[in-house]
C-alpha cells in the first residue's frame, strides 16, 4: 500500500511539471516622466506663507527603487488677480521652498515649472474649507462594533456646491488612509466622517488601541481636484485578479513645449483644517 501511494504521487508530480510552463510577460516600459507635487495647502489660523514644491522622476511600476529627485529645474507661482510672482528656492533634493506665498481666498494661481526645456502650466483657484466643529472616538458606526474608530464633523456652507478632501493617519502608520467627499445630497447640513481600523492578520493591520494618536486633515477642493483624486483613490483600493488595470491618470501640469511629454502629479491651492486626536 505504502509502494502505490509512492508511485501516484511520482505519476502524480510527473503530470504535473509536464504541465508547467514559464511565461514571460513583457511589460512595456515608459519614459521617466517629471512628477509635480505642488499642494500649496494654507492652515486655518497660520499665515501660510511656508510652501514646497517637490519634483521628482517617475520610476517603472514594478522596480522598487527610491524616488529620483530633480534638481536645476525653476519654479513659480503668480497670483493671477494682482500677478504678484513668487520664486521657490531650489534646495538641490528634489524641494523648492519659498516663505513668501500669500493665499487669498478665490484667487486664482498659476504654477509654472521649467524643466530641460520643457516649460509646464497648471491654474487652480484658493478653495476655502468649513472648519472642524467636533473630533471623538465611538464604536458605533464601523463595520465592528467592537473596534474604536475616530470621528470629524463640520457644517458644510448652504447654496454652494462643495467637495472635501479627509486624510487620516495613525502615527507609526507608514500611509494615510483618504475620504473624497462632496455634499451633493448633504447641501447646507452637518456633515461627519468616520475612519475604522479593523485587525488584519495577513497585513499585520491593528484596531485602534488607547493611546493610538492620529493626525487629521480636512481639505476644501476644485471640481476638477476632486474628479482627480477620487480617480487616485478608486485605483489605490482596487485589487484582485479581477479587478480594473491601473491606469495614467494625468494632473493639471501641462507640458506647453511638448505637449506629448505631459507630467504626473497635481496643483493644488486649498484650505485645510487640521486636528490631532488621542484615543481614550
Amino acid at each position: 500500500m505504502k509502494s502505490s501511494i509512492k508511485i501516484l504521487s511520482l505519476v502524480f508530480s510527473l503530470f504535473m511539471l509536464s504541465c508547467t510552463d514559464v511565461i514571460d510577460v513583457e511589460v512595456p516600459e515608459a519614459p521617466p516622466r517629471l512628477v509635480i507635487e505642488a499642494s500649496m495647502d494654507w492652515q486655518k489660523g497660520t499665515l501660510g506663507n511656508s510652501q514646497t514644491v517637490k519634483l521628482s522622476l517617475s520610476t517603472p511600476y514594478f522596480d522598487n527603487l527610491l524616488e529620483t529627485p530633480v534638481s536645476g529645474a525653476s519654479v513659480k507661482v503668480i497670483n493671477n488677480e494682482n500677478q504678484t510672482e513668487v520664486v521657490f528656492t531650489d534646495q538641490n533634493n528634489g524641494n523648492y521652498t519659498t516663505n513668501n506665498f500669500e493665499p487669498v481666498m478665490g484667487d486664482s494661481y498659476t504654477l509654472l515649472v521649467n524643466y530641460e526645456g520643457d516649460r509646464y502650466i497648471a491654474t487652480e483657484t484658493m478653495t476655502s474649507v468649513s472648519p472642524i466643529s467636533d473630533v471623538y472616538q465611538s464604536t458605533e458606526n464601523g463595520f465592528s462594533k467592537d473596534a474604536l474608530e475616530v470621528n470629524i464633523e463640520f457644517f458644510d456652507p448652504a447654496g454652494i456646491e462643495n467637495f472635501y478632501l479627509a486624510k487620516f493617519q495613525r502615527r507609526g502608520d507608514k500611509f494615510q488612509t483618504l475620504f473624497d467627499v462632496k455634499d451633493e445630497f448633504t447641501d447646507g447640513n452637518k456633515m461627519s466622517i468616520f475612519y475604522e481600523k479593523l485587525e488584519n492578520e495577513e497585513t499585520g493591520e491593528m484596531e485602534f488601541q488607547p493611546g493610538d494618536i492620529v493626525d487629521i486633515e480636512l481639505l476644501g477642493l476644485s471640481d476638477p481636484y476632486y474628479n482627480y483624486i477620487k480617480l487616485l483613490i478608486e485605483q489605490s483600493q482596487s485589487g484582485g485578479p479581477f479587478s480594473t488595470i491601473p491606469a495614467e491618470i494625468k494632473g493639471n501640469c501641462i507640458n506647453q513645449t511638448s505637449p506629448e511629454n505631459y507630467a504626473f502629479g497635481y496643483f493644488r491651492v486649498s484650505e485645510v483644517d487640521k486636528r490631532v486626536y488621542v484615543f481614550e
